[in-house]
């Protein structure tokens, strides 16, 4: 019998779309903007200058945009126009990747109500199907390869079926609270028994299954691996950084973009984390 979790997890792919890539496709992975209003709770803004930078960097190297949910905070904020005018370069941005064909929008649970915006296409999950990875010299190679690619939320019930419970904690409880310090104890990006209990799940359900799962929600970067089944594309609100994932020239990479300097000149890094060859 699936319990709850796997069962809600299963419904995020039933009508998923599927995006095929190949060895020659350039992908990257985003979750958890958590893009405010630009107030003292805007938790995005600290990065948006990296944020920018680096999808300026994948617009211009032919990648596609993939959001896997929470990219806007609609728990703490009402109103998306207020987001988008704040960040209206980040929007204009990816604007840009959708008419070219080059964005696919996930929601998450702090972004539930976007699901039917007509602004960007939004989905509950995403199935990115690979093929023509055959290596003649590795006989052990797959042709084909699949990512199931959602936000994760799904593992938690307050954060998937009570979400409209929980948008009320935040909105008119730990949001005032967090201006003095206090952290919201219910989130998975911040209570590390809630982390561990989501990761274990959403573990579980990619070594049941068999399946390669890409999420965020944790806002803990992973790089797993075809054995291992569970990667997380960490988030765009940690203190000093983001993370993302890259799918590009046979390999999966964890990236970091960061402020570095070289002799005494500030400027945007990317760093590759790890690296899994397909």
């Amino acid at each position: 019998m699936r319990r709850g979790y796997e069962r809600r997890l299963d419904k995020s792919f039933r009508n998923a779309p599927v995006v095929p890539f190949s060895p020659h496709s350039r992908l990257v992975l985003f979750s958890d903007c958590h893009r405010g209003v630009g107030n003292s709770n805007d938790n995005f803004l600290k990065n948006q200058h990296l944020y920018f930078a680096a999808l300026k960097h994948y617009y211009a190297q032919g990648y596609t945009y993939i959001e896997l949910g929470d990219g806007d905070e609609l728990w703490e904020n009402r109103n998306i126009h207020a987001i988008r005018e704040i960040h209206s370069n980040v929007f204009w941005l990816l604007s840009c990747f959708q008419k070219q064909g080059r964005l696919y929008m996930i929601y998450g649970n702090h972004d539930y109500e976007l699901r039917e915006s007509r602004d960007f296409p939004y989905h509950a999950g995403i199935i990115l199907k690979g093929c023509g990875f055959f290596d003649p010299a590795s006989p052990a190679s797959c042709p084909c390869l699949e990512f199931y690619l959602t936000h994760g939320n799904q593992v938690d019930l307050l954060n998937s079926t009570l979400w409209k419970l929980s948008r009320f904690l935040v909105r008119y409880v730990w949001k005032p609270l967090e201006q003095i310090g206090i952290l919201d104890p219910t989130s998975a990006a911040r209570n590390y028994r809630i982390k561990e209990k989501s990761e274990k799940r959403l573990n579980h359900w990619a070594e049941k299954n068999q399946r390669c799962l890409i999420t965020g929600h944790t806002h803990r970067p992973v790089l797993g691996s075809l054995e291992t089944h569970y990667f997380n594309t960490g988030s765009c609100v940690h203190p000093r950084c983001i993370t993302c994932i890259e799918i590009a020239d046979r390999s999966v990479l964890l990236v970091k973009w960061s402020m570095e300097s070289r002799n005494s000149v500030l400027y945007v890094g990317r760093t590759v984390l790890e690296e899994l060859k397909l």
